[in-house]
């Protein structure tokens, strides 16, 4: 089956919960990811609630070290950052990566350590959702190159970005979630659809739903992107799987697995279960898989690229 990418997520999270900030060793990572055949590398995206390295910064990294694949945000969180000066480091961003990168963004769930972070960065939590879509707006009519001017939460007077982007119009645009105002967000205005949530009839029903959603908008929805988020674990022994990803998402989001796995696709278990999995979400319309992992990463990439090896992609 030709025409699915395989995405993979850097640990960047879990170096720094682990007290190993160094950016060598996810570097590496994103070229081993590279030289197995991976399409796609990804970071995450966090202020103060989940701390990270800095996901445009540290892929910028990634872009000189790792020359052909794409590169993107899993996912960015806008509503946190000025747009003005968002537009002119994405620019340079994908300038830099030559135009292999996406932009996967997303504007937060709700808990006290996420509006903590907002109200840190001067951001009104409960006006997340509007702030990202006009700063979205704002970025792409920078991004033409062309004088803006801007009346909104943002005064822009004849405002030009230089560098534009190295994508003409910029990246693309992923958005993720799935709740009906989500859909209609990704039908109308994005580039694609990047949920973490759906198993794999939902996926199929709400991928449906987000192209007739953008024929409705007068949109053609042939170019956009169904792509999903996956977290995984593997060990031969199911149990040992179960409690390795259970553990991993405990200490992640300090919250209950069973609370997580509810709002999250994960696989635990050996690495024969995998192409299924993997599969049904393919067979659901997906294009494009970003896969994390609970650990033990490069035995869990050398595992995938086999498996996809086996599957054709």
């Amino acid at each position: 089956m030709t025409g699915v990418k395989v995405g993979y997520l850097l640990p960047t999270r879990e170096q720094i919960m682990e007290g190993r900030p160094e950016t060598e060793p996810l570097l590496a990572l994103a070229a081993r990811a590279e030289r197995l055949g991976f399409d796609s590398v990804w970071v995450g995206d966090s202020l103060l609630a989940r701390p990270r390295h800095d996901p445009l910064t540290l892929l910028a990294g990634v872009a000189g070290r790792v020359p052909r694949i794409e590169i993107g945000t899993a996912v960015l969180l806008p509503a946190l950052r000025n747009p003005v000066v968002l537009a002119h480091q994405v620019a340079t961003l994908d300038q830099i990566s030559e135009g292999r990168l996406i932009l996967g963004v997303g504007f937060a769930s709700d808990g006290q350590p996420i509006r903590d972070e907002f109200a840190a960065a001067g951001v009104p939590f409960d006006k997340r959702v509007g702030r990202m879509m006009e700063g979205l707006r704002l970025c792409r009519a920078l991004w033409t190159g062309d004088p803006v001017d801007w009346e909104g939460r943002w005064q822009v007077k004849h405002g030009v970005v230089a560098p534009t982007p190295y994508r003409p119009g910029g990246p693309p645009l992923w958005i993720g979630g799935n709740l009906p105002a989500s859909l209609e967000r990704a039908g109308k205005w994005f580039d694609g659809w990047f949920p973490i949530a759906p198993s794999p009839e939902v996926f199929a029903t709400q991928w449906v739903d987000v192209k007739r959603i953008a024929v409705a908008a007068g949109r053609d929805p042939e170019p956009l992107t169904g792509a999903m988020y996956l977290t995984m674990s593997l060990d031969d022994n199911a149990d040992n799987a179960e409690r390795k990803l259970n553990g991993f998402l405990e200490r992640y989001y300090s919250q209950p697995a069973a609370v997580l796995r509810r709002r999250q696709a994960c696989y635990a278990g050996p690495e024969g279960g995998m192409a299924p999995f993997l599969m049904s979400y393919v067979q659901a319309g997906a294009t494009h898989l970003v896969v994390r992992f609970a650990g033990e990463h490069e035995r869990h990439m050398a595992a995938l690229a086999r498996v996809r090896t086996s599957l054709g992609w």
